[in-house]
């Protein structure tokens, strides 16, 4: 696309924005996307509040010369915008790999899905709250909704780099690994005779000597061997670039398709938040207490079909289109929120690289990094089908997004291999094998 989106301001002048699918965009959401992977690496091998603070509080700085800086010294110039916003994406990718790892410090697998279910929900509260809080200012200038934002921004900055607790150790609490082996070993039944002792020396073998070794962080190649990892990062590129194409398209296409004033359909919009953070939660209680989080994922994806092909059709009335747009959010946010929170957590944390707990942002990077490509591909896909074919085959393409990759990767998401404890898997000429002990 690459065009300049023209919004006539009520001060009497026109501001030049551009729209989701421009090259100001996709820039920043693969600068987002490939940040992802790097941040997730760093924060497995530095500390995580260091560099969330200094993530935040950096993004913050440059959203306050993106905005009011250009507009407060009258220059503007295309080039300085894409380089700000590559840069802000780079700096926000630090953000959901070390927040998951330190949610996955503290909480274990047995509540892990409603917790992080209901934690997930943030995202969606923020798009809320910054809406709500941008459009109060708006008036005033969109200069000042860069600057309110940055503000508060900076401020949880600074509020994490004194007041977060990265994991329990910092305060002299057992770490949920160790609570969760003293679990299991508590319920090993007695090793009676030589063939239980061969069965399980090995075990016991592999992890001698890891207690007074320093916690290592694994790889980027050895976190993708892990089972599961590049099945549900393919599986959330898809979801993701469904959600978040409602996310930034939802608006324009209440105002283009209804005829709605964009006021009402920003507020309209809020709805398939609501439904995400509704379905992310219930969803995650389900999934704990199955103690299987790809069943009730594969049965949700499915039904959102049936949601996305009922909303397609909504008639012109608000109050229907927001029902169906909350049933849509509680079939797709629910599943993404899960993937890119619990199912990650679960993926850090696999009996594989117990000894190892510096994994989990490495895993969640690798995760919610192949979602964002997933969702930078679709913002353009979205803009040329519909400029092409119209909003129904808009709709066929999510749908076909939803059911090619997800459930059918989801279902055979874990691996039924067996390794001893300690070992990491390795990826060799397409076989795995166990490569390390930590």
């Amino acid at each position: 696309m690459g065009t300049w989106a023209e919004v006539q301001q009520s001060r009497g002048r026109t501001e030049r924005w551009w729209c989701p699918g421009s090259h100001t965009s996709m820039a920043g959401a693969n600068s987002l996307s490939k940040g992802l992977f790097i941040s997730g690496i760093v924060g497995d091998r530095l500390n995580l509040r260091w560099v969330l603070s200094f993530g935040m509080c950096s993004s913050a700085l440059v959203v306050f010369v993106f905005g009011p800086v250009t507009e407060w010294l009258h220059f503007y110039n295309k080039g300085l915008y894409c380089c700000l916003w590559i840069g802000n994406g780079l700096l926000q990718s630090t953000g959901w790999p070390c927040v998951v790892a330190v949610m996955g410090n503290w909480f274990g697998k047995a509540g892990r899905g409603v917790v992080f279910g209901l934690w997930s929900a943030c995202a969606s509260v923020g798009n809320i709250l910054g809406a709500c809080l941008a459009s109060s200012v708006l008036q005033y200038g969109y200069e000042y909704a860069f600057l309110v934002t940055a503000a508060v921004q900076f401020a949880g900055g600074i509020i994490i780099f004194f007041g977060l607790l990265v994991s329990p150790e910092e305060i002299g609490i057992p770490g949920i690994e160790a609570e969760e082996n003293f679990e299991e070993d508590s319920h090993r039944p007695l090793i009676n005779g030589a063939e239980n002792e061969d069965e399980y020396e090995p075990n016991y073998s592999i992890q001698e000597g890891s207690t007074t070794t320093q916690v290592k962080a694994i790889s980027f190649y050895q976190a993708c061997c892990l089972p599961g990892v590049i099945p549900y990062s393919l599986a959330y590129a898809c979801l993701k670039l469904v959600n978040y194409s409602f996310f930034f398209w939802l608006p324009f296409y209440l105002s283009n398709n209804f005829g709605w004033k964009e006021a009402e359909a920003d507020k309209l919009s809020i709805w398939y938040d609501v439904g995400g953070i509704i379905g992310g939660t219930l969803q995650g209680f389900v999934s704990d207490v199955l103690q299987k989080r790809a069943p009730v994922l594969a049965l949700s994806l499915l039904l959102a079909v049936g949601s996305l092909v009922g909303y397609s059709r909504s008639p012109n009335d608000k109050s229907i289109n927001a029902l169906l747009m909350a049933v849509t959010g509680f079939f797709i946010g629910g599943p993404s929120n899960m993937i890119s929170s619990a199912i990650s957590a679960d993926l850090g944390h696999q009996e594989l690289i117990q000894g190892s707990s510096e994994a989990l942002a490495t895993v969640t990077g690798i995760v919610d990094g192949t979602g964002s490509i997933g969702a930078a591909v679709g913002q353009y896909l979205v803009s040329l089908i519909q400029d092409n074919l119209g909003w129904m085959w808009v709709f066929y393409f999510f749908i076909l997004m939803v059911q090619t990759r997800p459930s059918s990767l989801v279902q055979g998401a874990w691996s039924s291999l067996e390794l001893p404890q300690g070992c990491v898997l390795c990826c060799h000429k397409g076989r795995f094998s166990c490569l390390t002990a930590f």
